[in-house]
């Protein structure tokens, strides 16, 4: 039985079976377990969980009660839409979450927001799944008054649907990317048709002048061809090395080794990278749990802590 829709994947997931044991711990690392996969109707390509916190805004409870329609109106936008041509089960969706901390109200209908979105997809001969990206987004300043409706137009700028659409392309791009070389770009194209419309709005995440680490630099990055190497470990990290891991445990290590000497040269060509950044804040956790307890465990450590020095720490584990 496929674990995830073939359009995406280069092979066929087959049967689940039990994972060994560093596995088992990787919910504590932010992994999922999922239940077993069962046939079902067709469906939308996204099952998004979506949190809506106003409590840092004084007046939540009356001037902006209509706040709490908010959250079940981006989870209907997100996870009633057909984002791409291809067709998913229910079982094949992916699994994502989008959690906004409304900041401060700017006005009755202006808002300012920070976002956390995450998306993760199963490890073959699992049944649990890894994190795949995680994006923290502390600029989004949005509109949303009593009785709003959410409207996809992908060819018109909304403070709102933009950032939702820009999010749900990128999740997308990062997911496709870990089935297939590439597979992500299409989606990748379309985030930044989002982009393009709201260069022009003013509005904090889009602009993409100087260095800061936003929206626009981040699809920057995924989309330079210098970032191509970056994009195809992600296929290999995820296809070659976690889902080789229960049968192939040695040769996933191996694999993801060399990995390790890719993002190195990766480093160090590729001063600040935005995306770069992203993929050792989303696999810091999972990087240490791949390598603990192994013969490779100091090799592997000596690597991460030269080309992710912030998570130095954690790495450390490899070596106590």
């Amino acid at each position: 039985m496929p674990l995830v829709a073939s359009h995406r994947f280069d092979s066929p997931f087959v049967d689940w079976v039990r994972p060994p044991s560093w596995l088992l711990a990787l919910p504590l690392l932010g992994l999922v377990v999922l239940p077993a996969a069962v046939p079902s109707a067709e469906a939308q390509e996204l099952n998004c969980r979506v949190q809506v916190d106003v409590s840092q805004i004084s007046g939540a409870e009356s001037e902006f009660a209509f706040l709490s329609d908010l959250e079940q109106k981006i989870r209907e936008y997100l996870n009633t839409r057909s984002w791409t041509d291809d067709e998913f089960l229910r079982h094949e969706r992916i699994d994502c979450s989008m959690q906004v901390v409304v900041l401060e109200a700017l006005s009755l209908s202006e808002f300012r927001a920070r976002l956390v979105v995450t998306a993760r997809r199963p490890i073959y001969g699992t049944s649990q799944s890894s994190v795949v990206a995680r994006i923290n987004d502390p600029e989004w300043q949005f509109d949303f008054s009593r009785g709003s409706s959410l409207t996809y137009d992908l060819n018109r700028y909304n403070s709102l649907t933009s950032v939702l659409d820009f999010y749900a392309y990128l999740l997308l791009g990062y997911d496709y990317d870990t089935f297939s070389a590439l597979g992500g770009t299409p989606y990748f194209e379309q985030a930044r048709t989002v982009a393009d419309q709201a260069e022009g709005s003013g509005d904090p995440g889009w602009s993409s002048v100087g260095t800061q680490q936003n929206r626009v630099q981040l699809l920057s990055n995924l989309l330079d061809q210098r970032h191509e190497p970056l994009r195809r470990v992600y296929y290999t990290y995820h296809r070659k090395g976690l889902d080789r891991f229960v049968r192939e445990t040695d040769a996933a290590r191996t694999q993801m080794l060399d990995l390790l000497g890719t993002l190195q040269s990766l480093n160090q060509r590729l001063s600040r990278s935005f995306a770069l950044n992203v993929f050792f804040q989303t696999k810091y956790q999972e990087l240490t749990a791949l390598f603990s307890g192994s013969d490779r465990a100091s090799q592997a450590h000596r690597v991460l802590v030269q080309v992710d020095p912030s998570h130095s720490s954690e790495y450390d584990k490899l070596v106590q």
